[in-house]
């Protein structure tokens, strides 16, 4: 790529208490041989000293308080909106604060885009930072919209229908996010990457994966990998979600959905998480939400 071949891009973060994994991803993207990145850090209402040590590890990033937990999508979102209100940025990447990127990621993410610009959202080849060795994601995966079940890919494949990105990295096109919109807001976390790709699939534009990336994610590095009861209801309402909103077969898979959430923990004796399980359905019949 020569000087010209560089559009502007806005690389988003969302940060909640952690600001040592922020840092250290921050750190790498100081280090992107890309010349025309911005960075913009949304804390997503930290309740430790996030705030103050981002900023003074990195002032020349533009930082933004929500000064509460929005969760992912509308704290991603305030992120977006900012960087989709300045002028002259082509390309949006949403990237996991607990993820160490290579230098020539972004580099190697727009040259794909570039290379196909049908291409509305690119994917990044994941690597487990425990083990860079063994691929975390080669990309994204499939998703069932019956049931919510998906499944990474680990290596070259066809995304076709029904499938999508991890946005643990992704690169948007700014045209598709304008013309598909910004994340569902519905659920705090989980399920957004696959309720955009879906959505966005019923448009003109199409996933493609720079697969000679290579980006490191710890993964849980906010959440924690630990099922608990808030983890179990959080994770099982947005499924529910999913399903309500991308399958034609929503009164047998949410059923089925259940079913295998609550079973799958009686047989691990799980009871706290079967308890978020219950609780969600709870919620999800009680309570009204946002179809749009």
């Amino acid at each position: 790529m020569n000087g010209q071949d560089f559009p502007r891009a806005s690389c988003v973060i969302l940060n909640w208490n952690g600001w040592k994994d922020t840092l250290e991803c921050l750190a790498s993207l100081q280090r992107q041989d890309y010349p025309n990145l911005e960075i913009i850090v949304v804390d997503n209402g930290s309740t430790d000293d996030s705030v103050e040590r981002i900023r003074s590890s990195f002032p020349e990033v533009r930082l933004i308080e929500t000064h509460e937990n929005l969760g992912y999508s509308k704290g991603c979102n305030v992120g977006l909106r900012a960087a989709l209100q300045e002028s002259g940025v082509e390309y949006l990447w949403l990237l996991n604060n607990d993820t160490v990127c290579p230098p020539d990621t972004l580099t190697k993410l727009v040259r794909r885009a570039q290379g196909d610009p049908g291409a509305g959202l690119i994917g990044t080849v994941l690597y487990y930072s425990h083990d860079p060795s063994r691929v975390q994601a080669w990309g994204g995966g499939t998703i069932n919209p019956l049931i919510a079940y998906s499944r990474h890919f680990y290596g070259p494949a066809e995304f076709g229908r029904n499938s999508y990105l991890t946005f643990a990295s992704v690169l948007a096109r700014r045209a598709m996010v304008e013309e598909v919109g910004l994340l569902y807001e519905g659920a705090f976390m989980y399920c957004e990457d696959s309720d955009f790709c879906l959505r966005m699939q019923k448009t003109r534009w199409k996933i493609v994966v720079a697969e000679d990336t290579a980006v490191l994610h710890k993964e849980g590095g906010s959440s924690g990998n630990k099922e608990t009861f808030f983890m179990s209801k959080t994770q099982t309402f947005a499924g529910l979600l999913l399903i309500r909103r991308h399958s034609g077969l929503a009164f047998v898979g949410i059923p089925a959905y259940l079913l295998l959430r609550a079973g799958n923990r009686i047989v691990k004796r799980e009871w706290k998480a079967l308890d978020g399980v219950l609780q969600a359905a709870k919620d999800y019949l009680m309570k009204p939400f946002p179809m749009a």
